[in-house]
Parts: structure tokens; C-alpha cells; sequence
């Protein structure tokens, strides 16, 4: 049986509330005393908790047990998780922390201030009306790094007057720079953007960032000696900043899959994986489906043609067990566009229509659904 909310209201549709399952009632008052001072709304709740809560939350508190029972459940681990404990902790602590993916593990109630800040600093996007869409190629040479480029570039296109950051969480792709044709425009790339305590201005950001087209700023990676490689800090840095600011954020993410994509499947409202219309390729994006999967369970595909064999945009959906997004017919000439001065959305391509597809899952609200 769930316990009502601490409010004894339901939450506002646009405000996500801190998550805590606390089982000591001196940990349970001091979590209320920061939810309090950071201004969140608590849920609290007893085990088990429901994949769609747990997902919904913008913060969790959890003690040991529970986090042990999270991680047992099968829970995805996420961003934003802490776990508590009333006294110093010991291996059993670290260890039930590290099960559930917890940022950090807080000793209550001397590390309150530290709770208070961490709850505060989780800002609603559904508020904001900022977005999160991750795109990886489920094999080499699928095309992510172009779809993710014409989804941000579709993203103020239906939404005259929003912003759309296109960030490069591939450091070995080359930059996305250079695949947008604006490798000469001045602004920053990776290699020069300094994060400091975990916070970026998002209009500093844009003001500092290469264009793309109306609204839409790019970082990229650099290339060769220049390329640097960002950290996962900073990534979650930029990403957070974007949602803030009600930006549509869209992450061209390299298929190593690391600590940087990891750090953007945590924070991706949607992840989009882009796979040719090939049984190879297929075969190969089971790999990658059940990677992301461990992070994130709001997972689709994008199926690219041309399909030598036959196979259909279902067919591959149905071998990788989630939804079709968008099924996308060859584009004549793409290769020698890019070669030319970088990408160019013409209003009826197939990659068009992709975008489109992509984006008009995520606005309906059915990316909470996908999994």
C-alpha cells in the first residue's frame, strides 16, 4: 500500500515532487525539514515503488534498505538519488549507495545544508518546458549524428520562438560542427567551455555558442589535437542548463557508450536509436538497446532505409522490443549535401519527417510512456 502524499494533495501536473522512502522517523523529518527549505514538494512512500513514480520523480531520498530493495526491483538507475543513513557510514552503506546509482551518501541531520542544495538545484522541466532527447546509431554509420542534427533544427521550427541546444557527446565523431557547415563561425567547442561548481548560464552559453539556424546553438567537439573530451560532470551541467531554460536539448551520442553517455541517458526524456533497415544491424543495435535500457526505459528506434532485404520499419522494431519512432526513406543526395556546406533540412525530406515524428512522441507526452 502507497502513503499519501505529505501535502495530503496531489501534486500540481507541473511540478515533480522529491521522492523518499524512509523508514527511520528521524530521517524521515530532517528529509521534511530540506524538502521544506529547498521548496519541493515530498512523496512519501513505502516499497515497492512503481517504475512510473520512480521515473516521474525529480529527486529521490532513499535510506540503505531501501536503496538495496530499489536495485534488487530492478529499478533504472537515474539521476538524482540520494541515499541517507543517520550515522557515519560503512561498507554496507557504500555498498547499498553504488546498487542504486546514488550520487552520494549523506549523513542526517549534519548534512542537511547538503541535501537542501541538491533538492533545490533539481528544477522542474515540465515547468521550464525544457526537453531532453538522446540519439545513438545502434551500428556504425546509422546516421545519428544527422538525425539529431535535423531534430534540433526542427525543434524551433515548430515552436517559433524556442531555442534548441545540439549538444556533441561523441568525441571521436568528428564534431558536429563541421556537420552542420558552421566549423568556421566563432563561438565555443568543448575543449574551451569551463564548468564551474556544476552550473552554466544558459543564456551565456548561447550568446557563447556557433549557430545552426534560428534559436539553435551547437557545442561541439573538436577535432584532432583540439577534440578534449568532456567530462560526465560537465555534460550533466550543460544538459541541466538547457532544461532550465526550456530549451530542447538533443545529444548526438558516440555508441562507446561510457560514463558521458551514461550521463545523458540519465537525464534524456527520450532516447532515440537510429538503425539501418539491415538484419546486421539490426542485430547489432540489440547490444545497445539493452545498454541504454539499464539507464533509461523510454526507448525507441529510428529505422533508416533503403532495406536491401526487405525488412520493415516493425520488423526491426519488433527484434529490439521497442516502438517504432519513424520509419525514414532514403534521402537522394544527403552524402554529397553534407560534403557541401553542411546539412540542410528541406521542409518534405525524409529526414524531415523523421524529426518531425521524433518530436511530435516527445511533445504528446508519450516518451513517458515508451518502454
Amino acid at each position: 500500500m502507497e502513503t499519501p502524499h505529505a501535502s495530503g494533495a496531489p501534486h500540481p501536473s507541473n511540478v515533480r515532487p522529491v521522492l523518499a522512502v524512509l523508514a527511520e522517523d528521524g530521517l524521515s523529518l530532517s528529509v521534511r525539514r530540506a524538502a521544506a527549505a529547498a521548496d519541493r514538494t515530498l512523496d512519501e512512500r513505502v516499497l515497492p515503488i512503481p517504475r512510473q513514480v520512480w521515473d516521474s520523480a525529480a529527486s529521490i531520498v532513499l535510506d540503505p534498505a531501501a536503496a538495496r530493495t530499489c536495485a534488487s526491483d530492478a529499478l533504472p538507475r537515474r539521476s538524482a538519488v540520494q541515499v541517507v543513513c543517520s550515522g557515519p557510514p560503512g561498507l554496507a552503506e557504500w555498498q547499498a549507495a553504488a546498487a542504486v546509482g546514488a550520487e552520494s551518501v549523506l549523513v542526517l541531520p549534519a548534512d542537511e545544508p547538503a541535501l537542501v542544495e541538491s533538492l533545490a538545484n533539481r528544477r522542474d522541466r515540465a515547468a521550464a518546458g525544457g526537453s531532453v532527447i538522446a540519439v545513438v546509431g545502434g551500428c556504425g554509420g546509422a546516421g545519428a549524428s544527422t538525425l539529431a542534427a535535423a531534430i534540433a533544427l526542427t525543434g524551433p521550427a515548430r515552436r517559433p520562438g524556442s531555442r534548441a541546444l545540439l549538444v556533441d557527446a561523441d568525441p571521436h565523431g568528428g564534431g558536429l560542427d563541421l556537420l552542420l557547415g558552421v566549423e568556421d563561425r566563432p563561438g565555443l567547442r568543448w575543449p574551451a567551455v569551463v564548468v564551474e561548481g556544476g552550473r552554466v548560464s544558459a543564456t551565456a552559453l548561447h550568446d557563447a555558442l556557433p549557430r545552426a539556424g534560428a534559436g539553435v546553438a551547437v557545442l561541439s567537439c573538436g577535432r584532432g589535437a583540439d577534440a578534449g573530451e568532456p567530462s560526465a560532470a560537465a555534460m550533466r551541467a550543460m544538459i541541466e542548463s538547457g532544461c532550465d531554460a526550456g530549451d530542447l536539448v538533443v545529444c548526438d551520442v558516440g555508441r562507446g557508450l561510457g560514463d558521458l553517455a551514461t550521463a545523458v541517458f540519465d537525464l534524456a526524456d527520450l532516447v532515440t536509436i537510429v538503425v539501418p533497415a539491415q538484419l546486421r544491424s539490426a542485430a547489432a543495435a540489440e547490444a545497445v538497446v539493452a545498454a541504454v535500457r539499464t539507464r533509461n526505459p523510454n526507448v525507441g528506434v529510428v529505422v533508416r532505409g533503403p532495406a536491401p532485404g526487405g525488412l520493415r520499419g516493425r520488423d526491426i522494431a519488433e527484434l529490439l522490443g521497442i516502438p517504432a519512432l519513424a520509419a525514414m526513406r532514403p534521402q537522394p543526395r544527403l552524402s554529397a549535401a553534407l560534403e557541401r556546406g553542411g546539412l540542410r533540412l528541406r521542409r518534405r525530406s525524409p529526414l524531415s519527417a523523421a524529426a518531425h515524428a521524433v518530436l511530435e512522441v516527445l511533445e504528446s507526452g508519450a516518451a513517458g510512456r515508451v518502454a
